[in-house]
């Protein structure tokens, strides 16, 4: 193999951690400043936080180990999260994967699944059940319409505690500006 190969196959890649459940509602409060540090300090590179709410943008050379991460961050900071990963490019995919109208970008929330899940469980979710609040599962993420608000809406947890696996959930707004923090 050549070196610029070699060295094109060595450049890290860019993800974003997601955390689940981190400086919501004044819960799991953490200084997102000692959040990167801690993933510095793991070796990974440039990390950088969007928001107070677990949005962590790091480069590595390879895919990271979430219970890594959610060991290290429970062992610094006596919380017990579920950290969801997601490359760039994952990222940019799940907006082009959204099945629902962009007129109703204010109701748009995307959960992230920690691992995908079988289709027939999937099949047994009740679409019914939630009146105006609508979903969809699209790979490993969970696409919500939840017109009231997501404070106000029981599909979400109803989801979670269907499909069995933890599941991260961030707004159109956040996740749109997490691909552009990405990208760029």
């Amino acid at each position: 193999m050549d070196a610029a190969v070699q060295a094109v196959s060595r450049r890290p890649s860019v993800y974003v951690a997601l955390l689940r459940g981190v400086n919501v509602g004044g819960n799991n409060a953490m200084p997102m400043a000692d959040l990167r540090a801690l993933f510095g300090e793991l070796g990974l590179v440039d990390a950088r936080t969007y928001i107070q709410s677990g949005n962590v943008i790091f480069s590595s050379p390879t895919w990271p180990d979430a219970s890594t991460l959610e060991t290290a961050i429970e062992e610094r900071f006596a919380i017990k999260t579920n950290v969801v990963l997601r490359s760039a490019g994952d990222l940019g995919a799940a907006v082009e994967h959204n099945p629902f109208s962009l007129e109703e970008e204010a109701g748009l929330h995307v959960g992230f699944m920690a691992r995908t899940v079988s289709k027939e469980k999937i099949a047994a979710l009740d679409h019914e059940r939630f009146g105006l609040d609508r979903f969809a599962v699209v790979g490993s993420e969970v696409y919500y319409f939840l017109p009231l608000g997501i404070g106000r809406s029981k599909l979400p947890s109803y989801v979670v505690r269907a499909l069995e696996v933890p599941v991260t959930t961030r707004n159109w707004n956040t996740l749109n500006k997490l691909v552009e923090l990405t990208t760029s």
